[in-house]
């Protein structure tokens, strides 16, 4: 097999709310940050590499929050990608925040929300945000609310398109009945589709989904799986053949597979060029745990 073109262009292009056309295989900035998604990396150089790296290669869509650190992911993406290429989106989230390694609460208070969006404009050195999504709904704040002072920063010019995380499809159609909704971003892979109802709901309404812990292949990854075995056949990582079933699951995917190591991340982009067979899709589609 001849090597795989590094380029996430291959992976396909989805346009963000209609107007905002990214690669659909983009990079998850979760991993730049310490262990328990706390503090600063071990190699905080390394992972500026990554940034780079994955420009060079044609990522066009890089995801990130407030609470990864917190703070530390959107400020390592600043410091090495600012000022930004012409067409690169940078998305983040609000909503959360942290206490601990591995600690994460929902916030969803108005005012709350309107400092995240400050601290994350400033941050990422941004007038404005162009992707800008709603972490987690939180329990004791009513939802409109969250979603509304959202809306209305989005009125202020501050957010260019709203997304939402963690949720169902009536929060999301509650949501869409106060602002328009372009993407979601729900935990999603080979092993755990629990959130299929909503992956099918975005495909029908045209809503990106960004699949979070894209990469979980688990004891599927074994040397006698059916996953194993494609990957052994197409020479290359079972992590590949993941990506590449999502790339080819619904055109509304968006994966977002994050990395610390330049290694790591050129192997995620060769997934980009990956295509499954009809009979591999049905033998990868046969493995859910729902």
């Amino acid at each position: 097999m001849a090597t795989p073109t590094l380029d996430a262009a291959q992976s396909g292009t989805f346009h963000i709310g209609g107007d905002l056309p990214v690669h659909r295989l983009g990079f998850g900035a979760m991993r730049i940050t310490g262990t328990g998604i706390w503090g600063e990396p071990g190699n905080p150089d390394e992972c500026r590499a990554v940034l780079r790296r994955a420009v060079e290669l044609g990522v066009n869509l890089i995801d990130t929050a407030d609470a990864y650190g917190p703070d530390v992911s959107e400020r390592l993406i600043a410091e090495a990608l600012a000022p930004y290429a012409p067409g690169l989106v940078i998305a983040t989230k609000g909503g959360l925040v942290r206490s601990g390694p591995n600690e994460w609460s929902p916030d969803g208070r108005p005012e709350h929300l309107r400092q995240a969006l400050e601290g994350s404009l400033s941050r990422l050195k941004l007038d404005h945000i162009d992707l800008y999504q709603f972490h987690r709904p939180d329990p004791k704040v009513p939802f409109t609310d969250s979603v509304g002072t959202i809306a209305q920063l989005r009125q202020a010019g501050k957010i260019r398109h709203v997304g939402l995380s963690n949720v169902t499809i009536a929060q999301i159609e509650t949501a869409r009945a106060i602002v328009p909704i372009t993407t979601v971003q729900n935990r999603y892979n080979l092993t755990d589709r629990a959130a299929e109802d909503v992956v099918e709901y975005c495909a029908r309404a045209g809503i990106g989904f960004i699949p979070w812990f894209p990469l979980a292949t688990g004891n599927l990854a074994q040397a006698d799986s059916p996953l194993a075995q494609i990957a052994q056949r197409l020479s290359a990582q079972p992590s590949q053949i993941a990506l590449a079933w999502l790339l080819q699951h619904t055109p509304t995917i968006l994966p977002i597979p994050g990395t610390s190591t330049v290694a790591h991340l050129e192997e995620n982009i060769a997934a980009a060029s990956l295509h499954l067979s009809a009979e591999d899709i049905r033998t990868l589609d046969g493995l859910a745990q729902r």
